[in-house]
């Protein structure tokens, strides 16, 4: 693929990141395009311009970048960015917080090459602004015994 071309489909694919309000969103959806089968990342429109391999070099690389940005993010901020994510879903808040609590979505949205550091800090952190947020929204505490 030519310098010209790669540019413009780097571009096409940051404008389509841009377009994803959070920086959660921006996780989520990166971990959506990752098959879970053999962790490579997949989007067909991508693809008819840019080639399978170009995609997934593309996407884990910007899947990574995102992680990172997230993590370096205060906790505060990282509240205000699930509070965000949380309110563009479908559902009702606290029904959305008490699922999060037990089902713990968040956890595939970590890429594959993260460093055993990076995933603990992403899981605390999620877990302490969830919590936060578990608590502003009046949901019971998940109950470890059931």
């Amino acid at each position: 693929m030519s310098r010209a071309r790669a540019g413009l489909v780097e571009e096409s694919w940051s404008r389509t990141l841009a377009r994803i309000p959070t920086s959660l969103g921006r996780l989520a959806y990166l971990a959506s395009l990752r098959n879970p089968n053999t962790g490579n990342y997949v989007h067909f429109g991508l693809a008819q311009r840019a080639g399978a391999a170009e995609v997934d070099r593309i996407a884990r690389q910007s899947h990574s970048s995102e992680f990172r940005q997230w993590l370096g993010l205060g906790l505060r901020s990282q509240k205000d960015d699930l509070e965000s994510y949380i309110g563009e879903q479908d559902g009702e808040k606290s029904r959305i917080v008490a699922a999060w609590s037990s089902i713990q979505p968040f956890s595939a949205w970590i890429p594959a090459e993260t460093r055993d550091v990076e995933r603990k800090l992403f899981e605390s952190d999620l877990a302490v602004v969830l919590e936060l947020v578990r608590r502003e929204c009046g949901v019971a505490p998940r109950d470890p015994d059931s």
